[in-house]
């Protein structure tokens, strides 16, 4: 079998070293390639190559974002039987998508659980979600202050009214507050931080306290059968659960978000410090529940529309992608065959 690893050298977790000794261990068994990103969707590029190219496995070995570009690349022309089948090596700092596959965190006990389970034919279809946003400016290429980013995005959101192409996720979109964190998390980065659990906990702190969105809250959140929920400051779309991990603790505000079903959607409307502090301590208990008169949830829904007064910060799969004053969102069942 002809397999193409898409390495990411700038991961987190993962050096090449390490990747010489996983591509020695893939090629026991595979007849690999390598090739590593140098870019911004390069990833992409790279998956839609191996599509054309009629590869039989696609190994990323990378965070989340190397997943998303290299899926966004296998089905740049949607499902299909000639697209190759997925495999994910963890390399990043939460590797969210991998874990819900039910690989180690260790990339070698990965790679020895992909060979395992080529050998015994285990793969399985996944659902993912699209994305197409409205009033969109795009990222720049190194992140921006985001004190400074309201004004550009106003500026910039008015030069594409339009609904852009639609764009595939693996496990989470969102419009608002989560994405505000992440534009502050790739600054720090920039600047040669390193990503951990207590960056995001501390620059999420200050979005939260210092931030306009939660006070002003400008999203209304729009699910096919159901009345629409103005006032909402953040708003989380998942495919997997959980939507996230601090560290090694998973959260879970979507407890029942599934490969096997539609999208699952929370939010919170306008809340303060004590009120947000307990949920998250609800989505992050062993048996999570988070609840409240503000809190919205919808399970299983193929189809979501957000739209927003002003432009808001949105993210896929943990990158930031600039501001839009609209996403919708849909699920499509059974979109990508992967190792299990």
């Amino acid at each position: 079998m002809r397999a193409l690893v898409v390495a990411n050298p700038a991961a987190t977790s993962t050096n090449a070293k390490v990747r010489d000794v996983l591509v020695g261990a893939l090629g026991s068994q595979l007849k690999v390639d390598l090739a590593e990103t140098t870019h911004r969707g390069h990833a992409r590029e790279l998956g839609q190559e191996a599509r054309d190219d009629g590869v039989d496995i696609v190994v990323a070995l990378g965070g989340d974002g190397t997943v998303n570009e290299v899926v966004n690349g296998l089905l740049h022309a949607g499902p299909g039987a000639d697209v190759p089948t997925l495999a994910v090596v963890p390399g990043g700092s939460t590797n969210v998508f991998s874990r819900a596959l039910g690989r180690s965190r260790d990339p070698v006990e990965a790679v020895a659980e992909i060979l395992d389970s080529i050998r015994s034919g285990r793969t399985r279809r996944v659902s993912l979600g699209t994305a197409s946003a409205s009033g969109t400016s795009s990222a720049p290429a190194e992140p921006i202050d985001p004190v400074a980013a309201p004004a550009v995005a106003a500026r910039d959101a008015a030069r594409h009214p339009g609904w852009t192409d639609p764009r595939w996720f693996v496990f989470t979109a969102g419009l608002g507050f989560d994405a505000d964190v992440i534009a502050r998390v790739e600054a720090q980065r920039a600047r040669g931080r390193r990503s951990t659990g207590a960056l995001y906990v501390r620059e999420g702190t200050r979005t939260f306290l210092l931030g306009r969105e939660r006070r002003r809250p400008a999203v209304t959140v729009e699910v096919p059968g159901e009345r629409p929920r103005d006032g909402v400051f953040l708003c989380l779309v998942s495919n997997v659960s959980p939507w996230t991990y601090l560290g090694t603790r998973p959260i879970n505000p979507s407890p029942r978000a599934s490969f096997d079903t539609d999208l699952d959607v929370f939010a919170l409307s306008r809340v303060g410090p004590l009120r947000m502090l307990n949920t998250l301590r609800q989505a992050m208990a062993p048996e999570p529940a988070a609840r409240g008169r503000r809190v919205h949830h919808w399970h299983d829904r193929a189809e979501v529309t957000l739209t927003a007064t002003r432009p808001q910060g949105w993210q896929l799969d943990g990158d930031h992608l600039g501001t839009a004053t609209g996403l919708r969102l849909s699920s499509v069942p059974a979109a990508l065959r992967v190792v299990s």
